[in-house]
């Protein structure tokens, strides 16, 4: 999901720069047919909390009504008190994971969102971003549709409950057929959990199955945490509608080439997670492999930029020969709110999250790998505190294509003006981050290590478009006459 706004990108990171990193903005989580759904969800949302970190929401149902709770901050911090789970009976639940800009998230768009339609009540979840939200949500008010938040996901919402159709099945496919951009959607009736994906698949959804209850989620790790096991993926354009009688799918829409997010394997996912088959974490080691064989260099010591860029620095260090070692201490324990960000705590900036372990690189020439280079902010401080700290030379290695275009399908990315690769040759970003040498993945290379020959003559069998500038569906609010700002879909418009 994405909250609409037409303001440029801000974000505050916990340094009070802008936040250098990309995010996935959620995670979903349902359950049918568990007497302790509520508590299936809260953990399942626990093992997606790398998805979404602002709020959380969940709602269920009883068989005689909804129950929602929805809240700002961690799920552990919400959602792990056995009096919030007793506000949330039911034997189905759905779940959401959020991730928005700093300060008030704005609860009006914590999901799940509920509505009473005509036939009963509705709630639903949604990862990913409709990139015709703006266009529709202004046909339905003229309409006379009341919105009550800022998010694309309450455009789903006035489109199931102004269909012409008559059963909820038909009226929710009608709905998806006017929406544009990238979705995977679980909802809850009063009969019937439903999972949907966008026809290209670009968000992840999986189906698992625990002592005869039913479950969706957004990655796979979701199902271990909860002891289900994993039965298949939703395929792109599939709709499941699970009721006490089984799983029927349900394919509306013509079958279309996939176009699944490729940065789930090198950035958003969990590494313990599995997609299209394939580990994630073996993915990432491949990327570190491929790497080191396509951008080599002579060095002491491969250190991975905590902890997207560890797996991949293992791959590296495996395929160079040279040593891995942990050369940056990362702190799991700063939030944003645990000191008062004051100018002398922002100007700690990146010390703030990582240290170096000069035991390890005084004196060497250290390989730092990280996933991705997005300002270049963090990357700067970085490497100045891995120079600080005694390194004889500093060179950098990206485990992806330089990322040169903004995403439009539930990423959160900066206008492409401000990403360094977009406006900078990799000769003008080394000297920025004052490098000895930078060297990024090919895409070749990236289709390599996820499994695919090449990029197919330029059909390219994953959605790359941050990298390509290759987006796989219309942008109508982007493009349309008024060249709607579609930027910063996070922030809350008051």
């Amino acid at each position: 999901m994405s909250d609409f706004s037409l303001h440029p990108f801000a974000r505050e990171g916990a340094d009070g720069g802008d936040d250098d990193r990309f995010h996935e903005e959620c995670g979903v989580f349902g359950v049918f047919g568990a007497q302790n759904a509520a508590a299936l969800t809260a953990l399942g949302l626990h093992a997606l909390q790398h998805r979404g970190q602002e709020a959380a929401g969940i709602c269920t149902y009883d068989g005689t009504q909804f129950y929602t709770e929805r809240h700002v901050g961690l799920v552990d911090d919400n959602f792990t008190k056995p009096s919030v789970i007793a506000r949330l009976p039911g034997d189905r639940a759905i779940g959401h994971n959020r991730y928005s800009t700093t300060g008030d998230s704005g609860i009006r768009n914590v999901q799940p969102l509920f509505a009473e339609f005509a036939g009963g009540g509705f709630a639903v979840a949604h990862n990913g971003n409709l990139t015709n939200a703006l266009t529709l949500q202004k046909e339905l008010q003229r309409r006379g549709s009341i919105f009550q938040s800022t998010s694309d996901t309450e455009t789903i919402l006035h489109l199931i409950a102004t269909s012409a159709k008559e059963h909820l099945v038909d009226r929710i496919i009608d709905a998806l057929k006017r929406i544009e951009g990238a979705y995977s959607l679980v909802c809850v009736s009063e009969k019937k959990l439903i999972g949907c994906r966008d026809p290209l698949g670009i968000r992840p959804l999986v189906l698992g199955h625990l002592d005869g209850a039913t479950v969706l989620a957004s990655e796979t790790c979701a199902l271990d945490i909860i002891g289900a096991r994993f039965l298949r993926e939703v395929e792109p354009g599939e709709m499941v509608v699970i009721t006490p009688d089984g799983v029927e799918s349900i394919r509306p829409f013509e079958s279309q080439r996939s176009r699944f997010c490729i940065f789930e394997y090198v950035y958003f996912a969990r590494p313990d997670s599995v997609h299209g088959g394939t580990s994630v974490y073996n993915v990432r080691k491949r990327i570190g492999e491929e790497l080191a064989r396509e951008m080599p260099v002579d060095a002491d010591v491969v250190v991975p930029v905590p902890d997207s860029g560890t797996p991949a620095a293992i791959g590296f260090a495996e395929a160079s020969g040279i040593p891995f070692d942990l050369g940056i201490i990362r702190n799991h324990y700063v939030g944003r709110t645990f000191i008062e960000p004051s100018d002398q705590i922002r100007n700690m900036g990146v010390k703030l999250k990582h240290n170096a372990n000069r035991a390890v690189i005084a004196g060497k020439r250290v390989v730092l790998v990280d996933d991705s280079i997005v300002r270049g902010t963090t990357s700067l401080k970085i490497v100045q505190m891995v120079r600080d700290a005694g390194a004889s030379e500093v060179h950098m290695r990206i485990a992806s294509p330089p990322t040169k275009d903004s995403c439009f399908y539930g990423v959160d990315t900066p206008e492409k003006g401000k990403l360094l690769a977009s406006r900078m040759s990799i000769s003008e970003m080394a000297s920025y981050i004052n490098v000895d040498s930078l060297a990024f993945l090919s895409i070749d290379g990236l289709y390599r290590a996820v499994g695919e020959a090449r990029r197919n003559n330029d059909i390219p069998q994953y959605c790359d478009a941050c990298f390509t500038g290759d987006y796989p569906t219309v942008l109508t609010d982007r493009s349309g006459p008024n060249n709607i700002r579609q930027l910063s879909l996070l922030s809350d418009v008051s």
